[in-house]
This record gives structure tokens, C-alpha cells and sequence, in this order.
């Protein structure tokens, strides 16, 4: 499996095959628009409502006002580029429906005219999604396996569900990550840092990868690995380069917001974000009013530092809202859903033999695990340990990158750090796993052992989105797209294998090969595209469907609601921990 990247690399030098055809590329978005316009009159979450009122917000309220403004419980968390995109929205919606900008008149309007510009303005973000495919597909081999790249990418059923019915704008950030990537492949390092510093001030929840990009620029673009590029003082110049392309880049995003920093801001609000108790809320309200006034009145600080400071926490502490717990409501299928049940089960049984355990104050169906009491018998988790066991997860893929910094390998080791992410973050989102899932896409048509992992990962993550369109009449719609995806993987799969099979042996000559006819290539690409292990895992989802939708509603009745959640969580989990393990023996195994 492994020594067939280096093998694809002197293949695909060789190969005089077409390479990508952006006529077909159009005419899978073409497909996939279509998709997103049938699915307009869908069902739409709170995140419909979130992201019209940051439209209001940002075309209402003076720019030093975005992040302290409490007008609505949905304050704005993105970081500033997203805040600037959505006033961008903002000069648009009036053509719609004027009210659809008003900062109290338009709370919780979703009139069809709102409905339908909020709807086409993801779909036309999409473009972005659209251009990443595109110059992606220029570095993939032949045209057939770029083409069902775009088709994987462009088709994904988690990204429809979660963009275009469920509503975010998930396609767009994605397509920043994609230009990156290529970029990065492409060796042109500085371009692919300044679009993942973009990216980073679009939506901070991808600075997951930064530890990637950080070792592979220091290796490969500062002091390149061979000692070439000018020695120590080369490398210093290019880390300078480096640092002043990002630093533009956050510059303009957050410059503004520290040159109109400002001391009347919302305390409370600030503190109650990154404290776990009012109490302790209390206190540092009391604290940081202290320090402000005594610093202004004995000149420790300039005035207009403090201010900008103060103005740049309140941006920070929107971002980073720690107090939100371990745990989001709908616990994603990660490491801390076996934490989490292994400490309820401890706790009875230490109950049960007699030990005097207190009652934790986190149920399985209280939505926040908070960081105080969340746990009965095992250690509280903090946002620190959490961050340190990312690192910790991601060192191997550090390690590979700083020994052999490879452009080619770069989809794979952001994937992997988004998957360690997911896994062990703080406070994750199901819909995280779109970060990792969709990257994998682009390599998995390179070996039969990356299809294999991408059918199954593909699959498991995109029913781990279920609970969130839980609406029946958009039941059909996620069963159906789900099906046709897995048709459409089975299908490019296996004729992507015999195309890649056939090529192989007329240009190597092999004819122990060309005697086995179809019958290597369908051992290599056929009808056995996941063995009998993963195929019964697959089947186990049907299981849990069953329970939850039929079973359970039968047996049990209105009983331990929280059951039918927690399968779907403790199930995906148990797929994409062996995802991770996967990529990670992926990543030893690589020379």
C-alpha cells in the first residue's frame, strides 16, 4: 500500500494520459446545484437563524459593536473575514426582503424570501468549493480519476445535508482548505500559507491542521531538508517571509477591531464566556474592572492600549467559549463518548458495592457536559488536556513530516490532524468530521486500500449527521442520498480499479498479469471492495437505524429517550477510531 505513492509519482511523470477535463467538472456541479436547488424548501436548523442575524448584525452595528452586541442569544463566534462575508450578504438581502437585515425586526423571520436568498447565498458560496476542485484536479493522475474525484467531492451527502438542508456554509470554508492544498502540492508554499491563514480567519476551528502546516513550511520551505535554500540565514529570511504573509493576513482581519478598540464593552458577558461558575464570573468581573481603572489612573498602561486590548479579548473570548463544556448536545462520535459512558458505568457499580458516589450533574440527555461536574468517578477534563492530547495524537504525523517533508503526502497528514481533532477536541461538533472525510476524498481514489477506508469512513460519518434533520419528511431525502452515494463509491470504485489495473499492465508489460485477465483486476478492484469485517460493520448501522426509527418506539415507548442518540454515538465512534488507527499505521508504515 505504502510504497504506491512513490510509484504514482513516477507513473504519473510518465503517463501522457489527459489530465483533468473541467468540462466534466462542470457537469457534475451542474448535478450537484441541482441537488441544492430541490432541497431549498427542506427543513432548516437554529444555524439558519444564526447566521441571518450575524448578516443583521454586521449591517446594523459599527464594526467595534460585532462581538459584544447581546441583541440575540446567537452572538457572533466566527472570526472577522466570516463577520466582513456576511456584511458582504448584507448589501445583497435588501433585494430579497429588507426585513431580512434588521437587527430586532428580522429575529427568527424565515419568510420565503429569506428562506430563499439565505438558501442561494450557500449555493452560490459554493463557487469557492468549485475552484478548489478545479485546481486540485490538476495535480491528480489521469482524467477518469479526476473526474470521480469532483464527483466524491461534489456529491458528498454529509456536505449536502449539512449545507444545504441542515444550513452552513461548510462548502465554502472547504474550498479555501482545497486551493490550499494544491498549492502545497504544487511546492508553492507561500501561496498555500497565505490561503490557510485566509481560511483560519474565515472560521477558526481549522487551525487544527496549523501544527502541519507549521512543521512542513519550517522543513520544507525555511530550512529544506539537504541543507539547500541558503543555510541558517536563508532560512531565517524565508521564515520571515512566511511570518509577514500571515501576519498580513491576520492584520487585515483583526487589525480593524484593535483600531477601534474600546473600554465600554460587555464585561459580563467576556468573563461569563470563559469562567465555569457565576461566582467565579462574579470575581473576575470585579478583577478585570480593578486592573483596567488602576492601570489607566496610574499611566501603567496607555489608555489606548488598554482599550484595544479589552476589544480584542472580547473578539478572542467569542471565539474561544471554553465555559460551553466538554460535550456538545448531541455527543459526536469521538474518544470522550467511551469516556463518558465508562464513567457512568463505574459509577454504578462503585455504587452498587457500596461506595458513596456523589450524583455528576451531566445525563445523557442534558445536552453541555460542562467542565465542573461532568464526571463521577473519573478525571475532570479540561480544554488544556484535551489540547495536549491532539498534540499528543498528532506527533507521529509531525515526526514523518519533519524527517521527509513530502508535498504529495499533505492531504493525508491534514486529514489526519483534523481526524485527531475530532477525536479527542474540546467541545466538538458532529459536523467536524467533514473536515477529515472530505480531504480523504481526493486520495481515496489512489490505492484499493484507500477506497476501501474512504467507502467505509464516507458512510459512517454521513449517518453520524442523521439526528440533525430529524424531521420525518426529510427522512427519505438523507436515506436516499446516503444510498445513491454508496452506489455511486461501488460503482467508480471498482471501474476506477479495472481502468488503473488495465493501464498498469500495458505500460509495465507485465504478462503474469495480462494472463490473469479480469481475474486480477477484480481481485484488486472488483466486487470484494471492503472485506466481510467491514461489510458487517455496515450492516450493524442498519441495525441501529432499525432500533431507533421502529424497535424501540415499539418496545420501550417513550422509556430512555437518550437511547436511540447514544447507539448512533458509541457506533460511528467505534468506525471512525478505527479510521484513525488507519491512518495513523498509514503514516508509521510510510517510507
Amino acid at each position: 500500500m505504502e510504497p504506491q505513492i512513490k510509484q504514482q509519482e513516477e507513473e504519473e511523470e510518465e503517463e501522457g494520459e489527459e489530465r483533468s477535463n473541467p468540462q466534466n467538472l462542470l457537469w457534475v456541479f451542474t448535478l450537484s446545484t441541482t441537488l441544492k436547488l430541490l432541497l431549498i424548501p427542506s427543513y432548516h436548523s437554529t444555524d439558519f437563524e444564526v447566521h441571518r442575524h450575524w448578516l443583521a448584525l454586521t449591517s446594523s452595528l459599527p464594526l467595534h459593536q460585532w462581538y459584544t452586541d447581546t441583541t440575540s442569544q446567537w452572538t457572533l463566534d466566527y472570526p472577522p473575514l466570516f463577520a466582513y462575508f456576511e456584511r458582504l450578504l448584507a448589501l445583497l438581502a435588501p433585494l430579497f426582503d429588507p426585513r431580512i437585515a434588521h437587527l430586532r425586526h428580522g429575529l427568527h423571520y424565515a419568510a420565503h424570501a429569506a428562506v430563499l436568498f439565505q438558501r442561494l447565498s450557500v449555493i452560490a458560496s459554493d463557487l469557492c468549493l468549485l475552484y478548489g476542485c478545479h485546481v486540485l484536479g490538476k495535480n491528480v493522475g489521469p482524467w477518469r480519476r479526476a473526474d470521480f474525484m469532483w464527483a466524491l467531492l461534489l456529491l458528498s451527502p454529509a456536505l449536502l445535508l449539512v449545507d444545504h438542508v441542515h444550513f452552513q456554509y461548510n462548502g465554502f470554508l472547504i474550498g479555501w482548505l482545497l486551493v490550499s492544498l494544491s498549492a502545497v502540492e504544487e511546492g508553492r508554499d507561500l501561496v498555500g500559507g497565505f490561503v490557510f491563514a485566509v481560511l483560519l480567519c474565515f472560521k477558526h476551528l481549522f487551525a487544527v491542521a496549523a501544527p502541519v502546516y507549521f512543521v512542513y513550511f519550517l522543513r520544507h520551505y525555511c530550512w529544506r531538508k539537504g541543507g539547500g535554500g541558503g543555510g541558517v540565514i536563508g532560512g531565517f529570511g524565508r521564515l520571515l517571509k512566511m511570518g509577514f504573509v500571515v501576519g498580513v493576513v491576520f492584520g487585515v482581519a483583526f487589525g480593524p477591531f484593535f483600531y477601534h478598540g474600546q473600554l465600554i464593552w460587555d464585561v459580563r458577558l467576556c468573563c461569563c464566556c470563559c469562567c465555569s461558575s457565576p461566582s467565579e464570573a462574579d470575581f473576575t468581573i470585579s478583577q478585570a474592572y480593578f486592573i483596567c481603572v488602576l492601570s489607566i489612573r496610574l499611566e501603567l498602561v496607555p489608555r489606548a492600549s488598554l482599550m484595544r486590548a479589552v476589544q480584542i479579548k472580547a473578539v478572542l473570548s467569542r471565539m474561544f467559549p471554553f465555559g460551553r463544556g466538554l460535550c456538545h448536545a448531541y455527543w459526536a462520535p469521538n474518544f470522550w463518548v467511551f469516556y463518558i459512558i465508562l464513567d457512568k458505568v463505574l459509577a454504578v457499580l462503585l455504587t452498587k458495592l457500596g461506595f458513596s458516589i456523589p450524583a455528576s450533574s451531566a445525563s445523557f440527555t442534558g445536552g453541555l457536559v460542562g467542565e465542573s461536574s461532568s464526571f463521577a468517578v473519573l478525571p475532570k477534563i479540561t480544554p488544556l488536556v484535551t489540547f495536549l492530547l491532539v498534540l499528543f495524537a498528532m506527533s507521529p504525523c509531525l515526526i514523518k513530516i519533519w524527517r521527509e517533508p513530502r508535498p504529495r503526502l499533505i492531504t493525508r497528514w491534514v486529514a489526519y490532524a483534523y481526524t485527531c481533532g475530532f477525536l479527542f477536541g474540546w467541545h466538538v461538533h458532529e459536523k467536524a468530521s467533514l473536515h477529515f472525510v472530505i480531504p480523504l476524498a481526493i486520495v481515496a481514489t489512489e490505492s484499493l486500500a484507500d477506497a476501501r477506508h474512504y467507502f467505509l469512513l464516507s458512510i459512517v460519518s454521513c449517518y453520524s449527521l442523521f439526528p440533525l434533520l430529524f424531521e420525518a419528511k426529510e427522512y427519505p431525502i438523507k436515506v436516499l442520498l446516503l444510498l445513491l452515494y454508496s452506489l455511486l463509491m461501488w460503482s467508480g470504485f471498482t471501474q476506477l480499479r479495472k481502468f488503473q489495473t488495465s493501464t498498469s499492465s500495458v505500460k509495465k508489460g507485465d504478462k503474469e498479469r495480462s494472463r490473469k485477465g479480469t481475474g486480477g483486476t477484480k481481485e484488486e478492484g472488483g466486487g470484494t471492495l471492503i472485506g466481510w469485517v467491514g461489510m458487517s460493520y455496515l450492516l450493524g448501522l442498519l441495525v441501529v437505524e432499525i432500533w431507533g426509527q421502529f424497535l424501540q418506539p415499539y418496545l420501550l415507548g417513550d422509556r430512555f429517550p437518550f437511547l436511540p442518540l447514544m447507539l448512533i454515538s458509541v457506533y460511528c465512534a467505534v468506525g471512525i477510531m478505527y479510521s484513525w488507527l488507519w491512518q495513523l499505521r498509514w503514516i508509521l508504515k510510510c517510507p
